[in-house]
């Protein structure tokens, strides 16, 4: 490969929480601190142990350079980069500069869309496994999470019950949903049928969308990202939709996302909440990181990226499915997150979720409670390291926590 992604990167030292956190309680869902002995692999945060794209520094540093970092409006490449990468690589039509804002992360736009798309008291609905950022975004905001299970088929894949969506829009008179697209941690990349399916009934229930679409860009083979916006004219007309290079490119720290909302009546409320509030300004680097990532180097070593994921995925999926009865992971279609369903295992030898979770912890294996997902006997695991890294948190698990 033309790209490094094999070097093991020590991040203490450089405020990363992935590594920082654990043995903390500043977010109450970091893993415990290893044993002594062990060594602490990060799998947790989800971000990615490798270096971003070369291009990325690159551009940082070029504008770093000029030494002047006063008020700044955005240059017209970022939306044009923004507008060519999107239409390039998802199929946007129709895509303009007026469509498009910036926004301090996806949580930023999903927190600015909930207050004004909806009133204190108001019921949410959410799909569950969830992320964990949507369900505590709507409970700070004093709205109610309504869930609509996922449920997974005889092939393991994750699907939506349609009916059930219906039925808890209508009992709950839900006027507004949190989407995910492709879903974290479910890992599942939505057919355009589904989505279609998905509009049909957020269109009968007269229920707009605040689409998540950061995960865009991990996508494995056989399998295609379908915006939300671009389903049907209704689907057009009714979503928010939130995107970001953050986790294609580990630009996390960074905090730069940017919506794109082609309903001038939504763009009007979201946008005049993130400008009312002030908390909504770009930062100047964060503009320069974009401009890096969304160039043809930052194509390429996207491509390299995928291979490298989608094989961290397999190898991981085909470990567990070999060595640990009970134990179920889906292949993900897209992220780089698997959840893991103990619940067999669990009730074949008896152990407890925490006593799963505390072995591998010990052992510097930094997996993630899934409980707070709404996965009641599950794990959220990260497997974006070098795969050197994977296959030794999987020899540490064999060794451990698995060995029964």
């Amino acid at each position: 490969m033309k790209y490094d992604f094999t070097s093991i990167i020590d991040r203490r030292g450089f405020d990363a929480t992935a590594v920082e956190g654990i043995g903390q309680k500043y977010w109450g869902s970091e893993p415990e601190a290893p044993a002594e002995g062990f060594d602490a692999i990060p799998m947790w945060v989800a971000d990615m142990n490798f270096a971003t794209c070369p291009a990325v520094p690159e551009a940082i540093i070029r504008r770093a350079q000029h030494g002047l970092y006063g008020y700044f409006q955005p240059r017209e490449e970022y939306y044009s980069k923004i507008i060519s990468w999107r239409t390039r690589r998802n199929g946007f039509a129709d895509l303009k500069k007026e469509y498009i804002g910036y926004e301090n992360g996806v949580h930023g736009c999903v927190t600015s869309a909930v207050k004004t798309l909806s009133a204190p008291g108001d019921r949410i609905l959410l799909h569950s496994p969830v992320y964990v950022g949507f369900k505590a975004d709507v409970d700070m905001l004093g709205r109610v999470p309504v869930y609509s299970p996922l449920a997974q088929d005889a092939q393991g894949i994750w699907r939506m019950d349609y009916e059930d969506m219906d039925r808890k829009l209508r009992e709950n008179r839900i006027h507004l949903a949190i989407f995910c697209s492709p879903h974290n941690p479910a890992g599942r990349v939505w057919e355009r049928w589904e989505l279609e399916k998905a509009m049909e009934v957020f269109e009968k229930n007269q229920c707009l969308v605040i689409s998540d679409e950061i995960w865009a860009d991990i996508v494995y083979t056989g399998h295609k990202h379908t915006p939300t916006l671009m389903v049907n004219d209704w689907a057009r007309e009714h979503t928010v939709a939130v995107y970001a290079p953050s986790k294609t490119f580990n630009l996390a720290g960074l905090t730069g996302s940017y919506h794109i909302i082609y309903n001038q009546y939504l763009r009007d409320r979201v946008t005049g909440e993130g400008h009312s509030t002030h908390y909504n300004e770009m930062n100047v680097l964060s503009m320069h990181a974009l401009l890096g990532a969304y160039s043809q180097e930052g194509e390429e070593w996207v491509a390299e990226l995928l291979q490298v994921l989608e094989g961290n995925c397999r190898y991981a999926c085909e470990h567990i499915r070999d060595h640990y009865q009970g134990v179920q992971a889906a292949m993900p279609q897209g992220t780089y997150m698997l959840f893991l369903d103990l619940t067999e295992y669990c009730r074949r030898t008896g152990r407890t979720l925490d006593e799963v979770l505390k072995a591998g912890w010990a052992v510097g294996v930094g997996w993630q409670d899934g409980r707070a997902f709404q996965g009641p006997c599950h794990i959220r695991m990260n497997v974006a390291s070098p795969l050197s890294r994977i296959q030794e948190a999987f020899d540490r698990l064999d060794r451990y926590v698995f060995n029964d």
